[in-house]
Formats: C-alpha cells, structure tokens, sequence
C-alpha cells in the first residue's frame, strides 16, 4: 500500500511539473508571434538591399544605365524566389500558430532557431545572385531545407499530444498537416541532388514548394 502511495504521489508531481512548464498568457504568445513576424518583414526587406548596381563610370548615360539594370537577372531572380519562399514559410508559421493557445521553453527555442536560419537567407540570397553555380544552388538549397525542416519540428512539437493546441488532432489529420509542411524542405533537399547534375534544373524544380499552398 506504502509503495502505491508513493507511485501515485510521483505521478502527480510529473505531471504538476509538466503543467508547470505550459504557459497560458495570451501576451507572451502574441509576443512570439509579433517578433516572428517582425524578423521575417525585416528577412524580405533586406533581399531588396542585397541588389546591387555593377560599378558605372561617373556620368553614365542612360545606355550604360540600363545594361548595368539588364545584366542584374540572377539577382532578381534569386530576390523573387527568396520573397516567395520567406512568404511560403510566413504563411506556413501563420498557420501553425493559428490554433497554438499555449507555449513553453522549448517551442520558444524552436522559433528562436527557426528566426535564426530566416535571418541568414539575405545572404545565400545574394551568393546565389552573385553566382547562380551548382556550390550557390546547394548552400541556397541547404539553408532553405534547414527553415523548413525547423517549422516542420515546431509544427510537429505543437501539435504531438495535443498540449499546446486548443484541439487535438487525430492520427490522418496529423499525418496530412506533416506532409504539407515537410514537402517544401523536401523538395529543397532532394533539388541538391539535382545541383550536382544540373543547377539551373535545380532552381526551376523549386517552383513545386508552391504545391504545399495546395494541400489543406
């Protein structure tokens, strides 16, 4: 009887500590949302920056102007892939933290770590507009799989158990809201294997992240 006393006793303090981690203030939350928020507006804004101008003779005249605006392609083009992706992965945060009504240590860590890899895609932004060549492809690739591999362990942290969200998803719906967000960094990590065959079949086989706005 002693030794039951004791069993019941342990578990109760387990799971007061488990509820002792949870925090259930509205404030904090909307907090780690807004910071989230601000880092990736400020991520989009700093793709805008890493455009530059070639060196022009002082004076150019409006011939040279242009062939200097002309031969900036691969960095618009790696601008409006990079906007698009931080833009996928802005909706794909929205809707993860949509039914979130509770949070703890660790879920903060993970949007700390997924904040820190946003933060770092101006620069593979501009290596692989400076570039474009098969090593810009993969570190562009690579850093864009890390965001996602690291919303997909936030998503699945959230929702696994059902602690943190309002209500608990049953086993499909799991296993379909998985698949929505691991398909964009998947589709980054398999476009590295193509980077060692060809880099520019690697950047258009980045337009299928956009199949992840598809599934519900």
């Amino acid at each position: 009887m002693p030794q039951k006393v004791k069993k019941s006793a342990i578990h109760r303090s387990v799971a007061h500590g488990d509820r002792a981690t949870l925090h259930h203030d509205e404030t904090g939350l909307e907090r780690l949302v807004f910071f989230s928020d601000a880092v990736m507006a400020i991520a989009i804004t700093l793709l805008a920056l890493e455009i530059r101008l070639p060196a022009l003779p002082e004076g150019a005249n409006n011939a040279q102007l242009w062939t200097a605006l002309g031969s900036l392609g691969a960095s618009y083009l790696s601008y409006g892939i990079s906007f698009g992706v931080i833009g996928l992965y802005w909706l794909a945060h929205h809707r993860t933290f949509r039914d979130v009504i509770r949070y703890d240590g660790l879920l903060m860590l993970l949007n700390l770590l997924l904040l820190f890899f946003i933060a770092f895609i101006p620069f593979p932004t501009a290596v692989l507009g400076e570039y474009g060549n098969r090593t810009a492809t993969i570190f562009y690739a690579g850093t864009m799989a890390a965001v996602g591999l690291t919303l997909a362990a936030i998503w699945w942290y959230s929702r696994a158990g059902g602690r943190l969200v309002a209500t608990p998803l049953s086993r499909p719906a799991l296993r379909r809201g998985l698949l929505r967000v691991l398909l964009p960094p998947l589709i980054f990590l398999l476009s590295i294997g193509l980077a060692l065959w060809n880099a520019d079949v690697a950047k258009f086989f980045w337009v299928l992240t956009l199949l992840s706005l598809l599934l519900r």
